[in-house]
């Protein structure tokens, strides 16, 4: 694509929390780093402010930060039978510094040596391979299988805090010490004795008091290792940590902060391993990241949650929160662009857009959100359920409103509201759509619409609520008078629509799906008058216009955002940031911002070029 702009990211909502170890403080204490999707995400810790370090195509794997902060790297997942890239970043210039290409399908963990001499990175399980990289030079200085063949797969490295020849590899029995022989180009593992104990280690870290490193296992407890290779010690006896110790730091006087499974962070004694003090976190801590001497420290969950704790104090206080799992909808309240909201499994988020701040939460427990928008007089976010439910909420409070029990068989699909909040328009699962006559008191089924075979997956009605647009998978949109409840257009297409939208002006509609072509309608009488190679390779999932008429944004399979000019059919721009599908895009309604949706639960604000 010559000539196409590079679509400019704002700001971003979200946490790849289930990284492990993805959550660094850079040594400045003033920057935290982290991932979404596919970006790394650099933030200010006092002003919040987010810088992104766009470079990898696939979802960042581990991240490390050197010792001097100079660099940081991060590793990517990819398919299996590709290469998956590790790309080394200057911190200062925040530009790309090296590229290195070697592992298989998968970068399992990332660590500097502490003069920024070399790189260890080790690879996944459909690799297993240990690799000495040259930070100077770019280029690896040798490498080697990370285990015995009879042992099982290598999850977690660590390098020493002051010799550069050293690391640490551990995994399912297996626990190796690996020496650099530079003049020979050789790494030289020591295999740790264990004697009789056999643990899976998910999480290492080298401490800086003496020569030792530890250990955390699925088990629940710690083990302590020489770097000689001896065995120094294993605890607590009793009350082990629940569902294993996930995430471990060393402090400087000596003292471990472990992460465990079930949510809790303990502030650990050397060599008993007890508790001194005890933290809990909502879900499974997968980071701990020290500010400087470890006085502050951050907490990472599994939840995408952020946490900072003072250690004197004890007292922890959460910073960063948003969906971890894929989000399926974004509103915004008619005529404002201050606030949206965004759905996903067992939550409505309310945002503030300028701080991305949540400003409400609803939650329904075991129950997944497929669609929101917010009534036109903005007294209430109407929402569709995968339970068959339509729930409206109040906006300042979030408490519930109404219920409409059973609205369709196999869960609400798609949902829209007519101007004057007097009726609510649904499409289910099973392929109705049904028109609800919304009172203060009462809400009654109007009429029920059956021509669609195949799930509803977008409606749009028009500005004078006289006729309403529905898109679904059996191949079809369909014009509906809302007058008559008649159809008066059908569109036909060799393709499972996704999303749909009107001209400001009305004259056309735009369609989009899993052909990946964007298709132009006559909405007078539903004759297609163009069509547009929307993408190469992934299903057309969201369509949005401006109110001008100028522009439309396109969100796909292939985790790109578009931004297109209307009447030339050109792309304007393109996105580069969501890790997984991109399920919505929205265009604000000041014509200034777009936000994108996807699967991998990020939501990201994109400026909206000008024509």
């Amino acid at each position: 694509m010559s000539g196409v702009d590079t679509l400019e990211l704002q700001s971003a909502i979200g946490f790849e929390g289930k990284v492990p170890n993805g959550l660094r403080i850079h040594p400045d204490r003033m920057h935290m780093i982290y991932a979404i999707g596919c970006n790394i995400v650099i933030e200010n810790l006092q002003t919040r402010k987010q810088e992104f370090l766009v470079g990898h195509n696939n979802n960042v794997s581990c991240i490390a930060v050197s010792k001097s902060g100079r660099f940081i790297a991060s590793g990517q997942v990819t398919y299996m039978g590709f290469k998956a890239d590790i790309i080394i970043w200057d911190f200062a210039s925040r530009e790309l510094y090296a590229r290195l290409v070697l592992h298989k399908v998968k970068v399992q963990d990332l660590a500097f040596s502490p003069n920024d001499s070399y790189l260890f990175s080790l690879g996944g399980q459909d690799d297993g391979s240990v690799v000495v990289w040259n930070v100077a030079t770019k280029e690896s200085i040798c490498g080697s299988p990370a285990q015995h063949k009879s042992a099982g797969i290598t999850f977690c490295l660590a390098a020493s805090r002051n010799n550069d020849n050293l690391f640490f590899t551990a995994g399912n029995n297996t626990l190796r010490i690996w020496e650099l022989d530079l003049p020979n180009r050789k790494i030289r593992p020591l295999d740790v004795n264990l004697g009789q104990t056999k643990r899976i280690v998910k999480s290492i870290s080298s401490s800086e008091v003496e020569d030792v490193f530890y250990c955390g296992t699925t088990t629940g407890d710690i083990l302590q290792i020489g770097y000689k290779g001896q065995f120094k010690a294993i605890g607590p006896e009793k009350n082990k940590f629940s569902l294993g110790v996930t995430a471990l730091q060393s402090l400087k006087n000596g003292d471990l902060l472990a992460g465990s499974g079930d949510g809790k962070v303990y502030l650990l004694a050397p060599l008993t391993f007890k508790p001194k003090k005890t933290a809990e976190c909502e879900a499974e801590i997968t980071s701990l990241a020290l500010r400087g001497d470890g006085h502050m420290f951050f907490v990472g969950t599994t939840k995408s949650q952020i946490y900072k704790v003072q250690l004197s104090e004890w007292k922890q206080e959460l910073i960063n929160t948003c969906h971890n799992n894929p989000v399926n909808d974004v509103a915004f309240p008619f005529g404002t662009s201050e606030l949206f909201a965004t759905c996903s499994y067992e939550d409505i988020r309310v945002w503030h857009s300028a701080t991305s701040q949540e400003l409400l939460r609803i939650k329904v427990p075991n129950k997944t959100c497929t669609s929101i928008v917010f009534s036109r007089d903005g007294t209430s976010i109407i929402s569709g359920w995968d339970d068959g439910k339509i729930r409206a909420f109040y906006p300042q409070s979030g408490k519930l409103m109404y219920v409409i029990n059973d609205a369709h068989q196999r869960g609400v699909t798609s949902l829209a509201i007519t101007s004057d909040s007097r009726r609510i328009i649904s499409g289910g699962g099973e392929g109705q759509v049904r028109v609800w006559n919304i009172r203060p008191d009462t809400q009654t089924l109007e009429v029920t619409m059956k021509e669609h075979k195949n799930a509803v997956v977008q409606i749009r009605i028009n500005k004078s609520d006289t006729e309403c647009l529905t898109a679904s998978l059996d191949g079809t949109c369909i014009i509906w008078d809302l007058k008559r409840f008649k159809r008066s257009q059908v569109l036909f297409a060799n393709t499972l629509f996704q999303c749909i939208g009107y001209h400001p002006e009305e004259f056309h509609i735009l369609t989009g799906g899993s052909d990946r072509k964007i298709a132009y309608w006559e909405s007078f009488d539903g004759a297609q008058i163009r069509e547009l190679e929307a993408s190469k390779s992934g299903t057309i999932n969201g369509l949005d216009i401006d109110a001008a008429g100028q522009l439309f944004v396109t969100g796909s399979s292939d985790k790109l955002v578009k931004v297109w000019k209307y009447n030339e059919g050109e792309v304007d721009s393109v996105g580069f940031g969501h890790g997984g599908e991109v399920k919505r895009v929205k265009i604000c309604p000041n014509n200034k911002i777009v936000v994108s949706v996807g699967d991998d639960g990020s939501i990201l604000r994109w400026r909206l070029p000008k024509v």
